[in-house]
């Protein structure tokens, strides 16, 4: 392939149900939860086989993205309108300064061990053979209930026609779709900008891209509502195909992931003590004693504590929409 590959990496959100480690002015992909860099730093040396890299990200974290890692390209999306219309616009970007080029598309803020280089060659390939939009299928280990789901179609050589995305199941669902070979949608993505462009062109997402064309941005955000890729592009176009992966993956989206990546009678990362306590996620930047409890979440940063019963992990959300209405999020 002669084509350069183009790293995108996206660093545009906030991780909510990270909090508090992760607030607004210090987001998911800044944190540095399993090892000593940022997940956005881990993220920027998995894709260094990559001719050029970008990231992606809103300006009031513009600076961050600079500090963390200073050796990137920074693409700063005017208004954050979820992955659809920043995808869009990172895409007619670089095809602006790098030109003919094929497009890896990465989350900023998930956990990925093994061979990623191959997986991710291979979407590219297949992204320049089949002219189409290629998308990063994960065998499941669980029926989760979380994820999009992937049915795959026609076989090929090392890659699927996409039959259908499938929406967040529920768990008798979820159950049938791993049973069936479904894979789970983790968000990475190879394009080259002409085919995505085209296929932008013919969704929710075609006032951007002729605004774009035009030299308008700002107008072009404008005109477009929040979308997701998934449902602007990759659900809409019949010409979307999905690659195996080869790699361990988890999105972290909540403290209770942790325990599958982190192994002992607790959950802990930071400076704990526990007694007569098991089953418990612990994540602190100061000592945290726990006490004949068990499946509880128990989180401090800085002036913020967080405690859940581990099956409400996802209930994190609703603590950050209520300090979000009181502006102390």
């Amino acid at each position: 392939m002669t084509r350069p590959l183009v790293a995108l990496i996206m660093a545009g959100g906030t991780g909510t149900r990270l909090y508090p480690a992760s607030r607004s002015d210090r987001p998911k992909q800044f944190l540095s939860l399993l090892g000593e860099n940022s997940l956005l730093a881990q993220t920027v040396e998995r894709a260094g086989f990559a001719d050029e890299i970008f990231v992606c990200t809103g300006e009031e974290h513009a600076d961050l993205v600079r500090e963390y890692v200073p050796e990137i390209g920074v693409l700063v999306e005017p208004n954050p309108k979820d992955t659809g219309p920043a995808l869009t616009y990172a895409t007619h970007r670089i095809r602006d300064q790098v030109g003919d080029c094929v497009l890896l598309c990465l989350p900023s803020d998930h956990h990925i061990a093994g061979d990623f280089e191959a997986t991710a060659r291979r979407a590219v390939r297949v992204a320049v053979e089949t002219e189409g939009v290629v998308t990063v299928g994960i065998e499941p280990t669980r029926p989760a209930t979380g994820y999009g789901y992937i049915e795959p179609g026609t076989v090929h050589e090392g890659y699927f026609d996409v039959l259908q995305f499938r929406e967040k199941p529920d768990a008798e669902t979820a159950e049938r779709f791993v049973k069936d070979g479904f894979y789970w949608n983790a968000g990475l993505f190879a394009w080259t900008p002409d085919a995505f462009l085209q296929e932008a062109r013919d969704s929710p997402l075609e006032p951007l891209v002729t605004a774009l064309e035009e030299g308008n941005t700002e107008r072009g955000f404008d005109a477009v509502e929040s979308v997701s890729v998934d449902y602007a592009v990759m659900e809409r176009t019949d010409e979307a195909y999905v690659v195996p992966a080869d790699f361990e993956w988890d999105d972290l989206g909540s403290w209770d992931a942790l325990e599958r990546l982190v192994s002992g009678e607790n959950t802990v990362l930071g400076d704990a003590l526990t007694i007569d306590a098991t089953g418990n996620v612990v994540a602190s930047d100061k000592h945290v004693s726990l006490v004949g409890v068990d499946d509880l979440v128990v989180v401090s940063y800085d002036d913020r504590v967080l405690v859940v019963p581990k099956s409400d992990a996802q209930r994190v959300r609703d603590v950050v929409a209520r300090l979000r209405e009181e502006d102390a999020f």
